[in-house]
């Protein structure tokens, strides 16, 4: 089996997104695990247009040249940890557009969230673990809820996320349980 790729998706597009810095710090974790490969997939830089297409690509086709090439790189990967905000107690605009703009791509791969906000992004990531089982993935138990006192150290106080320790253990359980249901599923698909 080749080694497993995992899309960091970065849901928050807005010039002053904190999303970023999170990411980078979920990615520089991630780079210890020799299991899995990690990259980073940044919304701002998709730049998908709102949908409006005739259906969901799970029933026809889409016909957005960006839409295309955006569900080529969800289906190129094996699993998918989203970093996301919480807006108005759920996730980003950006983000359901592009979990809207591919269907059959995300099936039966593993999902996992890192939330950041007041309460840790936790009402962001419930409704985004609802859209995921819609989609087909296998959302993972654990999720990092970066929240309180050290979302707003980082955000207006100059905090860096390496000086939140206490963040590591759920941060490596979260990648074990992506680990596992990441090689089941694949796994899976290939044997299917």
């Amino acid at each position: 089996m080749t080694t497993p790729r995992i899309a960091i998706i970065i849901s928050s597009t807005r010039q002053a997104r904190l999303g970023e810095k999170v990411a980078q710090w979920v990615l520089e974790h991630a780079a210890a695990r020799t299991d899995l490969a990690f990259e980073l997939v940044d919304l701002r830089e998709v730049n998908l247009p709102f949908f409006d297409e005739v259906a969901s690509n799970a029933w026809v086709p889409s016909t957005n040249e960006t839409a295309q090439q955006w569900q080529k790189t969800v289906g190129s990967y094996d699993g998918y940890i989203f970093v996301t905000a919480e807006y108005n107690h759920s996730i980003t605009a950006a983000l359901k557009n592009a979990l809207d703009y591919a269907s059959p791509e995300w099936n039966k791969k593993p999902a996992a969230a890192v939330g950041y906000g007041g309460v840790g992004g936790a009402r962001a990531v419930e409704h985004l673990r609802g859209i995921c089982v819609e989609l087909q993935m296998a959302p993972t138990r654990t999720a990092v809820h970066i929240g309180g006192t050290d979302f707003i150290g980082i955000w207006q106080q100059g905090v860096a996320l390496n000086d939140l320790p206490h963040l590591l253990p759920t941060l490596n359980t979260l990648f074990d349980e992506l680990g596992w249901w990441t090689k089941a599923l694949k796994t899976a698909r290939e044997q299917a």
